[in-house]
């Protein structure tokens, strides 16, 4: 029963406001109801205002205040039990823009454990290199042509041969770019797949693809080429390399899912809970190696004098810096504004 009617009202007025505002982003499609939390906030005002209308007309209340209420609540009824519609119906701009992006920042915990793996694996591939005359046969053992030639060997071939390697490249450059995307994509995937194996198995991948970068970049920054090595790696890896340590994420969240840390439910109900996570990641990681590959095979491979060093590492920054903003503050609402300055 309500005893005071306009503090009834003003204390109820934020939450039919909010309910609208839902309303409105599920019209226009900028709320994901696919979101589980998203969802539930959204029933949880629509039985709050189901409970507030019942009350109002118990109370014999003003009719216009009862009349926007039956109008909020018919029209609530009429999204939620549409809402199965709207969640079937794939967006990919949604998807791209949002979607992707807020599962990213959801799930960071995971990125940063990729990360910091991989990063272990730099010192260790490093550590490698300089230890012993054998150190650097041994960590750049995947690559027996890196390993025959010294940096400054490789750096004046490429150079010396450019004109010529020029026109012999153009006739294989999109084959060449279709083998760069199949080949990573597949590092991506099984990054993701060994989380079967609890995570053990992704953990070993990214230690063991961070010891080959660690000990590559640093062989080329020993001899004297790190421009070479910039202007070579930046322009792709500026994508390819986030690419790896996010399927290394989506492995760690299945691995997670798994093991079930945090969480009483069973393991049917774990792993139905994060497959729409690991499928938008590896989606994700799908898009970025194919843009990688692409920029692998028609810039990444052409050096000075065709390409100044320069103009690649400018490429390359400013990707890095478009994929950080990207992931991290596209998609972002201003309840994760407010989260993430709290």
């Amino acid at each position: 029963m309500i005893i005071d009617l306009a503090r009834f009202v003003e204390k109820e007025r934020p939450f039919w406001r909010e309910l609208e505002k839902a309303l409105d982003g599920i019209q226009g499609g900028t709320l994901n109801l696919a979101d589980l939390k998203e969802s539930r906030r959204v029933l949880a005002l629509f039985q709050r205002a189901c409970s507030d209308l019942a009350r109002v007309g118990q109370a014999n209340a003003e009719p216009e205040l009862r009349t926007y209420l039956e109008a909020l609540v018919g029209r609530g009824y009429a999204e939620i039990h549409s809402a199965q519609t709207y969640v079937g119906r794939f967006r990919p701009w949604h998807w791209f823009l949002r979607t992707f992006p807020q599962t990213f920042r959801r799930q960071a915990w995971a990125f940063y454990l990729s990360l910091v793996l991989t990063v272990v694996g730099m010192v260790v591939g490093g550590v490698l290199l300089v230890a012993d005359v054998d150190g650097r046969q041994v960590a750049l053992s995947p690559f027996p042509h890196v390993a025959q030639q010294t940096p400054s060997e490789r750096v004046a071939e490429e150079e010396k041969a450019e004109h010529s390697k020029l026109e012999m490249f153009e006739e294989r450059k999109t084959s060449f770019s279709a083998s760069l995307m199949a080949n990573n994509i597949g590092v991506s995937i099984k990054a993701m797949a060994f989380g079967l194996t609890w995570g053990i198995g992704t953990a070993v991948l990214l230690f063991y693809n961070g010891v080959i970068l660690g000990a590559v970049c640093l062989d080329y920054m020993l001899d004297g080429q790190t421009v070479f090595l910039i202007g070579w790696l930046l322009p792709h890896g500026s994508f390819e390399i986030p690419a790896i340590l996010i399927g290394g994420q989506a492995g760690f969240v299945l691995a997670r899912a798994l093991i079930g840390w945090g969480t009483r439910d069973g393991i049917r109900s774990r792993l139905r809970a994060v497959v729409p996570d690991l499928a938008t990641l590896i989606g994700g990681v799908a898009l970025m190696l194919v843009w990688a590959g692409i920029v692998e095979a028609f810039f990444s491979q052409y050096h000075a004098p065709v390409m100044p060093y320069w103009v690649k590492i400018t490429f390359g920054s400013g990707e890095l810096c478009l994929l950080t903003a990207f992931l991290w503050l596209c998609g972002r609402k201003d309840k994760e504004k407010e989260e993430a300055a709290s």
